[in-house]
C-alpha cells in the first residue's frame, strides 16, 4: 500500500479515518503524545495525538506541545531526512508522512551504508540553517535507518524554532551535532 503522499491526494478529516487504525506506535503518558499509525483507502500515515492525555495535559499543554511541533515541521519542509508534515487535524493532533525503518542503535554497526552518517550530518545542517535545533537525537528512537537506507529524523517535541543563523541557535545547535558524532562512533562502518 502507498503513503497518501505516494497518491498525491489530499488529506482526510479526522472523521473518515477513525476506523483505518493500524496500531499504536507509541502510546502517550505524561507530556507525551500518542502515536499512531493508520492504514485505509487515505493510504498510511502517522497521527501524534494528545487528545486521549487527561484534562490539565489536553487543555494547555497538550495544545502548546502540539503548536511547537507543527511548527518546527513546517519549517523543515523540504528537508530530505525529516517526514513531511501532512496536516495539523485540530489543536491536539497533527498528521505526517509515514517513513519506517529501524531505531539507530551499535546493532546497525556496518549495516548502514558508508554515507548513511554523512547523509544524517547534511540534514542536520539543513535544520540548523531553518533555525530548527532538535535537541534530542541522541536518543536511538529519534533517529531511523529508513528502509531505503537512509536517516529520518523523528520527534520534534523538544525542538526549538529559532532565528536561522543567530549565535544563540549556532551555541545551541551543537548538542545536535554531538549527537551526530555520538552515532557515527557507534554504527559508521569505518
Amino acid at each position: 500500500m502507498c503513503s497518501l503522499s505516494e497518491k498525491g491526494a489530499s488529506f482526510p478529516g479526522r472523521p473518515d479515518w477513525a476506523d483505518s487504525l493500524s496500531r499504536v506506535l507509541s502510546p502517550g503518558h505524561g507530556f507525551q503524545a500518542d502515536v499512531l499509525l493508520f492504514e485505509g483507502d487515505a493510504g498510511i500515515f502517522v497521527v501524534k495525538d494528545f487528545r486521549g492525555q487527561g484534562g490539565w495535559l489536553r487543555r494547555w499543554a497538550g495544545r502548546w506541545l502540539c503548536a511547537r511541533e507543527v511548527r518546527a515541521y513546517r519549517r523543515l519542509e523540504g528537508v530530505s531526512a525529516v517526514p513531511r508534515l501532512l496536516e495539523r487535524l485540530d489543536d491536539f493532533a497533527f498528521a505526517l508522512e509515514y517513513r519506517p525503518g529501524t531505531w539507530l542503535s551499535r546493532a546497525l554497526k556496518g549495516k548502514v551504508s558508508k554515507s548513511f552518517v554523512k547523509e544524517l550530518e547534511r540534514n542536520v545542517a539543513a535544520m540548523h540553517a531553518k533555525g530548527v535545533v532538535h535537541l534530542d537525537l541522541r536518543h536511538r528512537s529519534n533517529v531511523l535507518a529508513g528502509e531505503d537506507g537512509r536517516p529520518v529524523i523523528i520527534d520534534f517535541a523538544s525542538a526549538l524554532c529559532l532565528r536561522p543563523g543567530s549565535w544563540f541557535c549556532r551555541g545551541i545547535a551543537r548538542f545536535d551535532r554531538r549527537a551526530v558524532e555520538k552515532w557515527r562512533a557507534r554504527i559508521d562502518p569505518d
